[in-house]
């Protein structure tokens, strides 16, 4: 067979093999009941338009789940996704809106363990020696005892919703190191993407010991990170902090919700 021939012979096949799936995939998407748990990435501060209802958790029509939610008609959405949350406090907080009948779940955790939006406004105020210090001191808090309160967060959300798809996504790495900008000192911005990566690594190993499915949304963001020119990350804002080194709405359409959408 020719290659010509060939190309055309997977071509046909391919288009045929889309169509055979596309119905398949859109009735699966139709019979989920889904259920967004997590922090500010996933809420999705610095996405805009928050809901009022949500109050301090602020949470977004744009998010990554809620966008979802919107392409695939799932049977439910819910997101009880909020601002600030620990890994204690979607324990406590979030998940009783989980139940046996849930069978998509989607998290972003763990940054707020370690203080991370704590560290962003010292590293803006105080300077490297004190930016460089602090994260030290949170990777070594990570490595210490993040794995262990992911293990517990993952083994309560497996007991509440024992049917669901777990997927867990981490966190995008905010600077693009390649390029230069005005703020932070390279030495900082060399050590915080450093310490995003170990979360992500810490984070990605604990989600599969759970058996839970991790999406990795570095890639997603490369070129499009601070200091980029289509950037889809908020840099610092101190009339907003909250707002800071979260991801804008693209960030959210293009960045997390590809890797969700992959993975769901």
């Amino acid at each position: 067979m020719s290659r010509s021939a060939l190309t055309l012979k997977l071509g046909v096949g391919a288009t045929a093999l889309a169509f055979s799936f596309a119905p398949a995939l859109s009735a699966q998407a139709a019979g989920e009941n889904y259920v967004a748990l997590g922090d500010s990435y996933s809420s999705g501060v610095g996405a805009g338009d928050y809901i009022g209802s949500s109050g301090s958790c602020d949470r977004s029509p744009n998010a990554y789940s809620a966008l979802w939610a919107q392409q695939h008609s799932p049977s439910s959405y819910t997101s009880v996704a909020c601002s600030g949350a620990k890994t204690t406090d979607v324990i406590a907080n979030q998940l009783s809106a989980l139940s046996s009948s849930t069978t998509l779940v989607s998290i972003t955790v763990g940054g707020n363990d370690e203080n991370f939006a704590g560290i962003m406004e010292d590293c803006n105020v105080y300077g490297t020696d004190r930016c460089v210090s602090e994260i030290n001191a949170a990777e070594a808090d990570a490595k210490a005892n993040l794995p262990g309160k992911l293990a517990t967060l993952y083994n309560a959300i497996r007991s509440k919703a024992p049917n669901a798809h777990v997927v867990v996504l981490g966190y995008p790495e905010f600077y693009d190191l390649s390029n230069d900008c005005v703020g932070l000192s390279q030495e900082s911005r060399t050590a915080i993407d450093g310490g995003i990566d170990l979360l992500d690594s810490i984070t990605s190993t604990a989600a599969g010991k759970a058996g839970f499915t991790y999406g990795d949304v570095r890639g997603s963001f490369t070129g499009h990170e601070i200091c980029d020119s289509d950037r889809w990350l908020h840099s610092v804002n101190f009339w907003d902090f909250t707002e800071s080194y979260h991801p804008t709405a693209d960030g959210q359409a293009y960045g997390y919700l590809p890797v969700f959408a992959g993975k769901a």
